[in-house]
């Protein structure tokens, strides 16, 4: 039985679900600032310790898994105090904000390769992004071409009103675009090599917010693939992820109104209708579950294996880089 720490109260009590559906798993100790947080998980979890400081959950010596869930500008040090005590990590988006950090995760990983990582891409789980890479696999699309992600978050409110604003730095590309970003790499078992980027703060100006609250981003794989992905944080629109990808047999459209195929036809493209569902929120407790597989048998390969993570996070800081100085960047795979 894998003993697991928690840190963070808010995403996290949906991994305290996750981990305890799991029956090779049991959830020992939960961590938040948060004095009404604390209390709640008392409440509802009695058998569970409840602490304010993530130093009890990153040195305790029966755990096996601290799972960060914690603000994205505690990441990087609570990811880097678990590895050092030689945790298996289970972190939110992003793995951490900055270059030089994940540099420092890599190298622990490499000191010790028994050690599990995974992120909370939850994309990747969603039955109709599933049977888009099951077309991919299978040949059928042809040869891809181009792709789009559109990340509309439809939520001004937690940019600002709630703790993104108030951190020191915050990066729509790394809380926003990640997603999408993570998405079409996924799909196309493909990583690109170049990315250009521009961003704005139209729609949060006067508010007091700080950061890009929209980032337009272009990728250029090797294969001469092109993605471009949309982070639109400020947006007046459902929370929704717009996808497109084009194939020189069948196209596939995942827009607001529905999913479909574009498959050959005359003398226009035949639509057929996606029946996989969307967003199929109760398939996202398998990245967990997967995860721990990983470490129980390490045969098994977790739906985000660590590899991903890195690609993904690379992919991102070299788009982050490309929005500020404005030009194009190679990327540089950590």
């Amino acid at each position: 039985m894998l003993k697991v720490g928690i840190i963070g109260l808010g995403v996290g009590k949906k991994h305290i679900k996750a981990f305890h559906s799991h029956p090779g798993c049991k959830v020992a100790i939960v961590c938040d600032f948060s004095e009404e947080k604390r209390k709640e998980a008392g409440r509802e979890y009695p058998d569970m310790r409840v602490t304010r400081d993530a130093e009890d959950v990153l040195c305790d010596p029966e755990l096996d898994i601290v799972s960060v869930a914690s603000f994205d500008n505690y990441h990087y040090e609570h990811v880097l105090g678990a590895l050092e005590n030689n945790k298996h990590v289970f972190v939110e988006k992003p793995l951490c904000l900055f270059p030089h950090e994940a540099l420092s995760i890599r190298e622990l990983l490499n000191k010790n390769r028994n050690i599990r990582m995974s992120s909370n891409l939850t994309l990747r789980t969603c039955p109709r992004f599933v049977g888009l890479k099951d077309g991919v696999l299978s040949k059928e699309m042809g040869r891809l071409f181009y792709m789009e992600g559109d990340y509309f978050w439809g939520r001004i409110y937690k940019m600002t009103e709630g703790w993104r604003g108030k951190m020191e730095y915050y990066s729509i590309v790394l809380g926003a675009a990640i997603h999408m970003i993570d998405l079409l790499l996924w799909i196309s078992g493909q990583n690109p090599v170049e990315v250009q980027g521009y961003g704005n703060r139209i729609a949060t100006s006067g508010s007091g917010f700080r950061f890009n609250d929209f980032a337009s981003i272009l990728m250029r794989f090797k294969n001469g693939m092109v993605a471009k992905v949309c982070a639109n944080g400020g947006c007046v629109h459902p929370h929704f992820h717009r996808v497109s990808v084009f194939g020189t047999e069948r196209s596939f459209l995942h827009e607001i109104g529905g999913g479909m195929w574009m498959e050959p036809g005359s003398p226009e493209a035949k639509r057929v209708e996606v029946k996989e569902e969307y967003p199929g929120v109760e398939e996202r407790g398998r990245i967990i579950s997967t995860f721990v597989d990983s470490i129980l048998d390490k045969k098994a390969e977790a739906i985000v294996p660590t590899e991903d993570v890195f690609s993904t996070i690379s992919v991102c800081f070299a788009a982050e880089k490309a929005i500020q100085e404005q030009k194009p960047v190679k990327i540089e795979y950590i």
